[in-house]
């Protein structure tokens, strides 16, 4: 009686309250170590693209795969991967991906090989998939609240951005110290660390399993995407008119016809296709494409135009970078600001002009244009991202429903990462030719501005025009 009297019903002691408190923080420790460690390898493989070569051999389009392995399983596996951790639970999934993932990097990092490296990247790339859409949903788990969820998630994120900020340098800094390989070497503690972070704090999640999955349409997508990777990747190695690429172009043509139609008659589509019927979400969705496109396939041009062309080392690669990347966390801090002060659309679009600006400036460089006339620029690119990326990703979520907002969200992170992927396979195809590396950089640069510009110009339109 008591104890009823000092804890009546419906009342959490305070060292419940401080146990509850206490696994929601460790929780979000362990979802912001999984997501970090993704975006961390989105960058940090970039630096260390030049030793790779030089270590394992391999021209451009080795170096390509080695980059796009990873985020062609990334962008493919993604929507499955949260429709899985809806069917079985996600901390069981979120921890299975953190395995695979922390596996797969000491693969990476023992690789004998270029062709074992691209393979474990395309497993490493498997464990991201697993690693994002799950940790959204164990940190919605935890804090039910939609006020301290707001705060846990801005926390989640700002600790990625950092992560992405920091991959040049540690990627650099790494080589320098002890060699390319303990790039990946980096992500067995933090791997270890968030699995036991998630095994003793996190809360499972609900159970639903009569969602089922789109395995047919989930290997079309995985088909398709690989295909024209490759085809884009090749072309520029063998030739454009070689049968093989040839073949390659024709097999993703019709792989992508079956995943339409195979997503058009599935009861639980992976892809619902009814979202595109919304015209701003079809409009953002095209956004994110576009500007991955250019900001992930410069990081990979200007990785190897600082090793190679200007023969800077791997640390002062990392260097270089640390202020495009440093400019979006600061920049994604006063988005909002701005998409409430000019509107969301204009945001979007004013981020992808002054990105576009910068690379038009970028184009009068060559061998050894000094830093000082390249950094700036860089800092554009940064900054128009960082401006754009939160409403673009606010708007998205807004034309949608709020019941299908976790499958609108998996649709822009497959869309970026596939923007990734393509950026990677043309700008890297671009310049992998013999003697024509400057040209294609600045091809780059050109296509580029004008799907930024594109980006910005469409979404424009489409803040004029009333919804359907």
């Amino acid at each position: 009686m008591r104890a009823i009297l000092m804890n009546p019903p419906g009342y959490a002691s305070e060292p419940a309250r401080d146990r509850s408190r206490r696994s929601g923080l460790l929780t979000l420790a362990a979802m912001s170590l999984g997501y970090g460690v993704v975006q961390l390898d989105v960058t940090i493989v970039n630096t260390a693209l030049n030793s790779i070569g030089a270590s394992l051999g391999g021209g451009v389009a080795e170096l390509q795969w080695v980059v796009s392995a990873y985020t062609i399983a990334f962008a493919a596996l993604i929507l499955t991967a949260g429709a899985l951790g809806d069917r079985v639970g996600a901390k069981r999934v979120f921890m299975t991906g953190f395995a695979i993932f922390t596996a797969a990097s000491l693969a990476c990092g023992l690789a004998p090989t270029a062709l074992t490296l691209i393979v474990a990247r395309a497993v490493q790339g498997l464990g991201a998939a697993i690693l994002v859409p799950n940790s959204l949903a164990l940190l919605s788990h935890a804090y039910p609240d939609d006020k301290a969820r707001g705060r846990a998630v801005g926390i989640w994120a700002a600790g990625a951005s950092l992560a992405l900020t920091a991959g040049p340098l540690v990627g650099g800094s790494l080589i320098a110290l002890i060699g390319w390989r303990f790039i990946f070497f980096v992500n067995l503690p933090i791997g270890l660390a968030g699995l036991w972070l998630t095994w003793r704090y996190a809360s499972e999640t609900t159970r639903s399993p009569q969602h089922e999955l789109d395995l047919p349409g989930q290997a079309a997508a995985i088909a398709a995407l690989g295909c024209l990777a490759g085809a884009i990747i090749e072309g520029g190695a063998i030739g454009w008119v070689h049968p093989l690429v040839i073949a390659a172009f024709v097999a993703f043509s019709a792989l992508a016809m079956l995943f339409v139609l195979q997503e058009r008659r599935a009861p639980q589509p992976m892809l619902p296709l009814s979202l595109f019927t919304q015209r701003m979400f079809s409009v953002t969705a095209m956004v994110g494409l576009f500007v991955n496109i250019a900001f992930y396939g410069l990081i990979f041009v200007f990785s190897l135009y600082f090793q190679r062309i200007n023969g800077w080392s791997a640390f002062a690669t990392g260097l270089a970078f640390l202020p495009m990347l440093g400019a979006v966390l600061p920049v994604n801090l006063v988005a909002a600001r701005v998409a409430e002060r000019i509107g969301a659309q204009q945001a979007i679009a004013l981020g992808s002009v002054i990105a576009a600006a910068g690379s038009l400036c970028l184009l009068p460089i060559a061998s050894g244009t000094p830093y000082w006339a390249v950094g700036l620029q860089l800092v554009a690119l940064g900054g128009g991202l960082g401006l754009l990326v939160p409403p673009l990703t606010s708007t998205l979520l807004g034309s949608v429903e709020k019941s299908r907002s976790g499958i609108a969200a998996g649709v822009l992170n497959s869309t970026r990462q596939t923007g990734s992927v393509l950026g990677v396979a043309l700008f890297g195809s671009l310049i992998g030719a013999k003697g024509t590396f400057m040209a294609g950089m600045q091809a780059a640069l050109v296509i580029s501005a004008a799907l930024l510009l594109i980006a910005a110009a469409v979404v424009r339109s489409s803040a004029t025009k009333p919804a359907r």
